[in-house]
């Protein structure tokens, strides 16, 4: 059977799907939600302080109090956020970099734990009483 360039050798998926997450670090970050999955109970958000690896995006899941119907996009929220970390072997990381050109030594898997809409528009309620 001939592979695909494209596929990854089993050992570096066995890695992968094997990797052991280590105990959940609280983030607080403040940023919007970019879109919802209702039926996978996720939401993508944009956050304007970057997380361990770099990223301003991502994905979360959300929990069983919060409904994805209840999420609105666009408006200003603070999240507090399980951010679990899963470090890869550092064979695996070596592979993925020389071979597919991936800089990655761990997988993280992110879990809303609050949302917390914030009150941006506020500043403008003092200005109709100056009459």
């Amino acid at each position: 059977m001939v592979k695909k360039k494209d596929e990854l050798p089993d050992w570096v998926l066995d890695d992968i799907k094997n990797a052991k997450f280590a105990k959940p670090e609280v983030l607080t970050r403040m940023g919007y939600i970019l879109e919802v999955y209702d039926s996978d109970k996720k939401i993508d958000a944009q956050l304007y302080e970057a997380v361990e690896d770099g990223r301003h995006i991502v994905t979360l899941d959300l929990p069983k109090n919060v409904k994805p119907a209840d999420c609105q996009t666009g408006v200003v929220y603070e999240f507090a956020i399980n951010m679990l970390k899963a470090p890869l072997a550092k064979k695996t990381a070596e592979f993925l970099k020389k071979e597919k050109e991936i800089e990655m030594s761990a997988i993280y898997q992110f879990e809303l734990q609050k949302l917390t809409l914030m009150d941006v528009a506020s500043d403008d309620s003092g200005s109709e009483e100056s009459e």
